[in-house]
């Protein structure tokens, strides 16, 4: 991995790190960290465990994702794929639910980021709104509906 990182080392190793993830994970390949991170930040009201020009490690509610910088997949065969694609984030959601979605689309709009669809209450019993992150990633943003609200979209 080439690292290009200024800052200084999170106080938890690598490799501690490493192999305390369980279950399921998500990196996203991101054009600069600092700009997704701070999406995060902004849009998602996510918190940042940890973070350099390498990578990001954040957190939203139970969620935690990281964030990669593409010269820290230098040596990664996914660094070409990825960088190949039209919207890095094509045919990819991610779900954060018991965020409220219209503050999220009003933060979006704010900072002058893609509002991909605004927020709507679902049939499934949701009210969502879809938000384009820097590199194309693509955020669901979610709540339950009130029973009020469930009755409307019946």
């Amino acid at each position: 991995m080439s690292s290009k990182s200024t800052k200084k080392p999170w106080s938890v190793s690598p490799t501690d790190y490493g192999r305390s993830l369980k279950g399921f994970g998500i990196n996203l390949l991101v054009a600069d960290v600092e700009t997704s991170k701070k999406f995060a930040e902004d849009i998602l009201l996510a918190h940042v465990v940890y973070w350099n020009e390498d990578i990001a490690i954040i957190r939203q509610g139970n969620a935690e994702w990281m964030l990669h910088a593409d010269h820290s997949y230098s040596d990664n065969a996914y660094l070409g794929i990825a960088q190949s694609q039209e919207g890095r984030g094509a045919g990819a959601e991610f779900h954060l639910y018991d965020l409220d979605p219209d503050e999220a689309e009003n933060r979006a709009r704010q900072h002058d980021h893609i509002v991909f669809a605004g927020s709507l209450n679902k049939p499934h019993g949701l009210r969502e709104c879809y938000l384009i992150d820097p590199d194309g990633y693509c955020w669901v943003i979610s709540r339950p509906l009130t029973d009020e609200e469930v009755k409307e979209v019946s």
